[in-house]
């Protein structure tokens, strides 16, 4: 499976693998132990896929949960809820994948739990830092990805303007025309 990244930070984009939350039925794209393998591959967390098992599927479900509520509290000014914060800290305090430098250049090996703990870690520094100010859950109705807004004016609108910005602007125009 081909797996989207429109915010270019894993651990927004990890929040995005359940797409269209909102939904009666949303949109799971990590359901299986092989999905989030290819998913964390994709990401670039790690080069190979680690070997995922149900347990580890739970975990990350868990985390992705838990940054999405932290990011959500945050968006609207509200206190983290605690279990959240207890979840994100926990996975947090795990050991980090492993980095090498080599020949060909670096490379990135370790267990799921390991690319969790990195996931964990980077949601931690943006939602304890400057960056927090900059969270933004995209536009569109169904769509529930977070991200930063770096834009100049900080008045980005849409996870990706490929996707949920060009099914806005386009259904606008459709709804133009017909009037």
């Amino acid at each position: 499976m081909r797996h989207v990244f429109p915010c270019g930070i894993p651990a927004l984009d990890f929040v995005g693998t359940l797409q269209e939350r909102r939904t009666p039925v949303p949109l799971e794209r990590i359901g299986s132990p092989a999905l989030l393998d290819s998913w964390l591959v994709q990401a670039g967390l790690l080069d190979r896929h680690p070997g995922s098992d149900r347990a580890d599927l739970c975990a990350a479900l868990e985390l992705r949960e838990a940054i999405y509520a932290l990011v959500s509290a945050r968006l609207t000014g509200c206190a983290l809820p605690v279990k959240a914060v207890i979840t994100v800290n926990r996975q947090a305090a795990g050991v980090p994948v492993v980095m090498r430098l080599g020949v060909a250049g670096s490379s990135r090996s370790g267990k799921t739990a390991q690319a969790l703990t990195d996931l964990a870690r980077q949601a931690v520094e943006i939602l304890a830092g400057d960056d927090a100010t900059l969270l933004r859950e995209c536009g569109r109705t169904d769509c529930t990805h977070v991200y930063l807004d770096r834009s100049r004016g900080r008045r980005r609108e849409w996870c990706a303007m490929r996707t949920c910005g060009n099914r806005v602007k386009a259904a606008a125009l459709r709804a133009r025309r017909r009037a």
